[in-house]
């Protein structure tokens, strides 16, 4: 399938996640975008309300095809697109971003891959360590309101550039978010050295493209715990994720999965009106 174009894989205009570091490189900003994609190695952004990115600045944007996508299966079989680039130019309400490299993934194969020429992955010598263990004592109460958005995009604290990723997730009334990966995973890892993130839900099993950017979404930062399956609420929890992702219960009964529990420090929904610290 190589010979497809990313607008073939992805579509001409969807929406996406954008994440880059700050200019002092201690936090992460985070953006939902309109995407138009210009061709396979240069995409055209724009911020309805404006954004800060500068010349030159490294970021990471996920898109994929699942618009009016609601079930899912355990492999994930949408087109994903994990796109690294560097800003080319900007006003104040678009920017155009050209590729460094890029993968897309159909389940778990690539299915198309880019990189400019002498890319290296950059080395993560950053120590790994255990996450924190979640102090939560109850089950959460769900927020029933994201029942229809079984898939969000995880963004963490990686190299050089954000990492993205897409994840079946349980949210509750307090914002917090609930997800399952193996720490092995390149996602996981970077967890074991750095346990911020933020989570971005965007309405993409129901918006309307023009809306979406508006006001159809949230961004979730915080810190991220482990809820060790020896935990009281381990059991209940792994109840309402299953019920909300059924896709997702094989993976409960392999030894390494783990439970991680993102604790809510700051949310913006614009849907609601609501910017909490």
């Amino acid at each position: 399938m190589e010979y497809q174009s990313l607008r073939e894989l992805i579509g001409h205009q969807v929406i996406g996640v954008l994440g880059t570091y700050t200019e002092d490189a201690e936090g992460m900003d985070v953006y939902i975008c309109g995407i138009e994609i210009q061709s396979d190695t240069q995409l055209k952004l724009s911020f309805p309300h404006g954004h800060s990115l500068l010349q030159n600045q490294p970021v990471t944007l996920h898109l994929d095809n699942r618009t009016g996508i609601s079930e899912y299966d355990a492999e994930l079989n949408v087109n994903r697109l994990s796109f690294k680039g560097t800003v080319e130019r900007f006003n104040e309400y678009e920017a155009i971003v050209s590729a460094v490299e890029y993968q897309v993934y159909y389940g778990l194969s690539l299915i198309k891959a880019f990189q400019i020429e002498n890319y290296e992955f950059p080395d993560d010598d950053r120590p790994s360590k255990a996450l924190p263990i979640s102090l939560i004592q109850q089950s959460p109460v769900i927020d029933a309101t994201e029942h229809d958005n079984k898939i969000g995009v995880l963004l963490s604290f990686a190299k050089q550039r954000p990492h993205t990723t897409v994840m079946a997730f349980l949210s509750s009334e307090e914002d917090d978010i609930f997800f399952i990966t193996f720490p092995s995973t390149f996602k996981g890892q970077v967890l074991s050295r750095d346990n911020r993130c933020y989570f971005a839900i965007d309405s993409r099993a129901t918006f309307t493209f023009e809306k979406a950017i508006e006001w159809n979404y949230s961004i979730i930062s915080g810190e991220v715990y482990e809820i060790p399956k020896s935990s009281p609420v381990f059991e209940q929890i792994q109840e309402l994720f299953i019920a909300k992702n059924p896709w997702e219960v094989g993976f409960f009964s392999h030894p390494d999965i783990q439970l991680y529990h993102l604790k809510a420090a700051h949310v913006v929904c614009p849907k609601r009106s609501t910017n909490i610290m």
